[in-house]
Formats: C-alpha cells, sequence, structure tokens
C-alpha cells in the first residue's frame, strides 16, 4: 500500500473518503483493456485529483465500459436519478468520461485515461497537469506501452511504398483519409505537455487529424479545426516532412483519428526512448529497401529516421530490418530515390484486430484480466 501523507496536509475523515474516490477510480480504469498501473507513491492519485472532484471520480468510477443511459445507470448503481444525466453530461463535457448515442437516447460510458482522458485535455493543460502527468508516466504508466496489441500501428507516409507493392485499404493513408467525409485538426497534446515543463521539440504542433465517416461533423466545433479532404491531406504530407510518423487506433475498423508522432515527445513513441522499451507501436507491413545503383552515400536519410534503424556501411546506407517500422519518412528525405518501402514477408507481418472489440479483447487477455 501506498504512503498518503503528500494527499492533504491534515486528514480526516472526509479527506480520507476523497482519497478513497480516487482509489477506487485508478482500480477502475486499471481493469479497463488500456490499463492504469499503480505506483509506489500513488502519483497516479495526484493525477486524477488534478481532473476529477471527489464526487466525479466516485460516479466515474461506476459507470460501466458499454454505453448506457443515466436511467440504465441509476437503476443498476442505485445512484439517485434526478441531476444524474446533468452531471455525466458536464463530465463528458470536460473529456473525463465518453457519451454517445445508445438506441435513440444519450448514452455514457467508462473513458480509458490512455488513449481516452489525456488526449481530451489539450485545451485545458496547463503546467501543473504536464508536470503531474510527467511524473506518471515516468513512474507507472510507461509499462503498459508494450503490452501487446500495442496501442497504435504505423501507417506508411503517402507515396512512400513501391509502386509494384499491394497495400491494402487499412493499410493505406489515403484509402483510410478518403473513406471519411468530415476531417479536423486540432494541437498534439503530447508535445504542449511536453513545453510546457521545459522540454518542447521542434516539430510542429498543429497535426492531430481527426476524422468521421458522416459529413460536416466539425463545422462550428470549438475543439477542432473543420478542414477539407486536400487539408487534410496535405497536413499529413506537412507532418511526414517535418518528420513526423504517422499512427493510427490498432485496428482494421475504427480508424477515426492519426496522430502524427516523435519520439521526443509523444507518449507512445518516446517510450522507446525515455524508458527503453522495445515495440511500443505496431509496425506497418512494410520494410525499407534501399537501391545500391541508386544511392550516393549522402547521409540525409539517417537524420530522418527516428528508430535508429539507418546507418552507413562505406559510402552506402544500410537498413536494420528489426528496427525498421515501416513508417516511410526517411523515403522523403531521399533525393536520388533510393529507397521505397516494400512488404515483408506474411510471417513477419503481426495481424491487426479486425475491431476495436476485438483489441480490447486481446489486450485484457495479454494482461491477465
Amino acid at each position: 500500500m501506498f504512503e498518503r501523507p503528500w494527499f492533504f496536509r491534515a486528514r480526516g475523515v472526509e479527506e480520507d473518503m476523497e482519497i478513497d474516490a480516487y482509489s477506487q477510480l485508478a482500480q477502475h480504469l486499471d481493469k479497463l483493456p488500456n490499463g492504469f498501473p499503480p505506483t509506489d507513491d500513488g502519483r497516479e492519485l495526484r493525477l486524477l485529483a488534478k481532473l476529477f472532484t471527489p464526487e466525479q471520480a466516485e460516479l466515474a468510477a461506476q459507470l460501466a465500459p458499454g454505453l448506457e443511459t443515466a436511467d440504465e445507470i441509476a437503476a443498476r448503481t442505485g445512484l439517485a436519478l434526478p441531476g444524474l444525466r446533468d452531471r455525466l453530461k458536464d463530465m463528458a463535457r470536460h473529456g473525463l468520461i465518453e457519451a454517445g448515442r445508445k438506441d435513440g437516447a444519450l448514452g455514457f460510458k467508462s473513458l480509458p485515461f490512455i488513449v481516452g482522458i489525456y488526449e481530451m485535455q489539450v485545451h485545458t493543460m496547463d503546467a501543473e497537469l504536464a508536470q503531474l502527468f510527467e511524473d506518471y508516466y515516468l513512474g507507472g504508466f510507461g509499462k503498459m506501452l508494450s503490452i501487446e496489441p500495442q496501442f497504435h500501428r504505423v501507417i506508411p507516409a503517402h507515396e512512400t511504398v513501391h509502386t509494384s507493392v499491394e497495400v491494402r485499404p487499412f493499410e493505406s493513408l489515403a484509402e483510410i483519409v478518403y473513406g471519411m467525409q468530415s476531417w479536423a485538426v486540432q494541437d498534439c497534446v503530447c508535445r504542449k505537455q511536453k513545453a510546457l515543463i521545459g522540454q518542447a521539440c521542434k516539430h510542429p504542433l498543429d497535426v492531430c487529424l481527426a476524422m468521421d465517416p458522416h459529413p460536416n461533423v466539425f463545422d462550428g466545433d470549438t475543439v477542432f479545426h473543420a478542414l477539407t479532404r486536400d487539408q487534410a491531406m496535405a497536413t499529413l504530407r506537412r507532418s511526414a516532412e517535418a518528420g513526423l510518423v504517422h499512427t493510427v487506433t490498432n485496428s482494421i475498423e475504427g480508424a477515426v483519428y492519426i496522430c502524427n508522432c516523435c519520439t521526443c515527445s509523444c507518449g507512445l513513441l518516446r517510450g522507446m526512448r525515455d524508458l527503453g522499451l522495445a515495440n511500443v507501436v505496431a509496425s506497418s507491413p512494410f520494410v525499407n529497401q534501399l537501391d545500391d545503383e541508386l544511392c550516393t552515400g549522402c547521409e540525409d536519410c539517417l537524420p530522418a529516421c527516428q528508430f535508429d534503424a539507418l546507418s552507413m556501411d562505406g559510402a552506402l546506407a544500410t537498413i536494420d530490418r528489426d528496427r525498421c517500422v515501416g513508417c516511410g519518412v526517411c523515403v522523403l528525405s531521399c533525393a536520388a530515390d533510393a529507397l521505397a518501402l516494400v512488404r515483408r514477408p506474411e510471417d513477419e507481418i503481426k495481424p491487426v484486430p479486425a475491431t476495436r472489440a476485438d483489441w480490447q479483447t486481446q489486450r485484457l487477455a495479454a494482461r491477465g484480466l
């Protein structure tokens, strides 16, 4: 059991009840497929206390992983119905739980901490929250990153796969984007968080892409800036040219966002650099290939790779296939067109969960839940 003296200067019954509310919420979040592991010093509770009031934490800890109406939640939990729906709606507006349509009515369900609650705080992120998250990330959450199936999978940068290679729709950046009818962008919460603790990186901030299969979803939205399809593709091109790696949710269906990630700021990829973890993201089914006849030995591709998969072997670049995640970012840096992505042998390609529900099932099994 962690030590609790840091939580309040002087504790009475009321303060202990508040701690219990955050403890129950932390345990609840850790039972979700994504996980929210405890730390020895309870720093995850400090993080939750910044985001939730004790009353909100108590309510969030009682929500189910699937959508329920306020009436259903009240009937199942014994909570008083008057005012419950308004409380839930307010929490959903603040990115603490998730709301959605259920049989024509408004339903509510638990939102995992990552990917979920944390990402929803991009417009409320301040220096205190940024430091609290950093403390928890380094001290607790990192252990969840390399559990399979991983949170995200890599999608190659557009037009970096060799023209002769088959690309399936869920492996193609263009197919994913063109399959949607609404697109929008917002700032990257990870780069904002790192900047607030004095560790800003050089990569662009306004590149976190959201999508929806229905038209006009983001029109008038106060959080997202609506884009056209061409503007969405231009945002992704700008991201790749800045050295960022495209990643999406790790399932064939349900890709409604595209993150553009770096090992210096992004919560997933920097697990490699800051925590020394491997396989924090699922590789694409492609791997880099060098044309020896075209390579000029200019070394421009080396700094483009965030995964240390490229080095020089005499006058030619060489590729470490085990480190290459098939993102294609280095291909864009090669003026000689000596690099291109090719499909890995099938026995090297890990299957992608078909749906988000499949991902959740596999993730729970991997965590022994």
